[in-house]
């Protein structure tokens, strides 16, 4: 008997090695290179935050390019001591510094082939590594997007295949909440509420474009019509709600739970 392919696609991803969540602390050894992308867009955002749903809209729009999670900070550079670290020292390279000139070439080669000038990476994993992003890209653009943490948690729960307790739900989310709130009270970004772009797409996409520095489209809005490529496990969100092509209205929670109360008081869910 065949597996359905979402049963096979669950048993492969949890046989994959995830990265440790974790913010990744580096050592800048030698001046950065000049970038092929000046300005590039990241969503710094727990998982199950609404990201998929950002980057659908974004994606729509006649000038912005959303793939799916890119996963920059697990895409590395091996030097082998001696002949290929000595070489690139004398070119003004390290490891580092050539790890973040292959992520700008990964972002220019998604510009090049969309056809557009602006590109947004939306996975959470960047809430791990928001520090290097802006030491790599100084002109690098941030979108701080905020969600209920009850409703962080309670979509974990509800995620296809989920066998993870209630309290080990909450303390994955906890890794994702302490960065991002670091991230939202040092970088000089713009702040969206995932409740927020639900209620009022039109208001909120606006006000992205502005910051984005494009003209609003509302085809946007409609990014059901728009072909945005596979949905891929690990990649971003696979639920029926996004697969629906439509913005639906995100869950309001009355409760919090005490180890989520603090994030929920700091981003103004409660008072």
């Amino acid at each position: 008997m065949v597996e359905p392919k979402e049963v096979r696609d669950l048993k492969e991803a949890k046989a994959t090695p995830r990265p440790p969540k974790r913010t990744q602390v580096v050592d800048y050894n030698v001046p950065t290179m000049p970038r092929q992308v000046e300005s590039p867009v990241f969503v710094i955002a727990s998982v199950r935050s609404g990201s998929t749903l950002l980057r659908m809209l974004l994606n729509s729009h006649s000038r912005i390019r959303a793939p799916h999670e890119l996963h920059l900070r697990t895409i590395g550079v091996q030097l082998t001591p001696g002949f290929s670290e000595q070489s690139m020292q004398e070119l003004g390279l390290d490891q580092i510094e050539l790890e973040h000139v292959l992520w700008d070439r990964i972002l220019h080669l998604e510009l090049e082939r969309s056809g557009k000038d602006v590109i947004v990476d939306k996975t959470p994993g960047n809430v791990f590594t928001w520090e290097r992003l802006t030491y790599a890209w100084p002109k690098a653009k941030f979108l701080i997007l905020l969600r209920h943490p009850e409703g962080v948690v309670s979509s974990l729960e509800n995620r296809k295949g989920n066998t993870s307790t209630r309290q080990a739900l909450e303390a994955n989310a906890l890794k994702y909440f302490k960065p991002l709130e670091k991230a939202r009270r040092t970088l000089g970004g713009l702040t969206v509420r995932y409740e927020e772009l639900t209620a009022e797409p039109e208001r909120i996409t606006r006000e992205i474009c502005a910051y984005l520095d494009v003209e609003w489209e509302p085809g946007m809005l409609e990014y059901g019509k728009y072909d945005h490529g596979d949905f891929v496990p690990n990649l971003g969100d696979r639920s029926d709600n996004i697969k629906s092509g439509r913005i639906q209205a995100a869950r309001t929670f009355a409760t919090v739970s005490p180890s989520l109360a603090k994030y929920a008081k700091a981003w103004g869910y409660t008072t």
